[in-house]
């Protein structure tokens, strides 16, 4: 099992749910967060003063899928989350040694 985590554009995050729907993927969990990335945030104009804002506001979901749907959801992922711009965001994915669905105690791909 594998454990993906997607730091994305807020507005993408919809696409981005149905996408993973569309492919089996229901079990997601999503979190409101603010980083930023290469392009170390933007430069707004105000009333004529410049000001730099270098934490930007992102969607972080992460959600646990066997090993031979990883590529499936990272596909689906990219493909709803993309825009062509800077700041479309990155996928992590990280070895799940297990998972234990609490109400029925089932274990491993069953609990999925």
């Amino acid at each position: 099992m594998k454990e993906i985590t997607a730091i994305i554009r807020p507005e993408r995050l919809d696409a981005v749910k149905d996408s993973l729907e569309e492919i089996g993927c229901k079990g997601i969990t999503v979190m409101d967060v603010k980083g930023r990335g290469e392009q170390l945030g933007i430069e707004e104009k105000y009333r004529g003063s410049s000001y730099r804002i270098d934490l930007l506001p992102k969607v972080q979901i992460v959600s646990v899928v066997s090993d031979n749907d990883v590529e499936k959801a990272v596909d689906a992922i990219c493909q709803a989350a993309q825009t062509g711009h800077v700041g479309d965001g990155k996928i992590f994915i990280k070895n799940i040694e297990n998972v234990i669905r609490i109400r029925t105690n089932e274990r491993g791909d069953n609990a999925l």
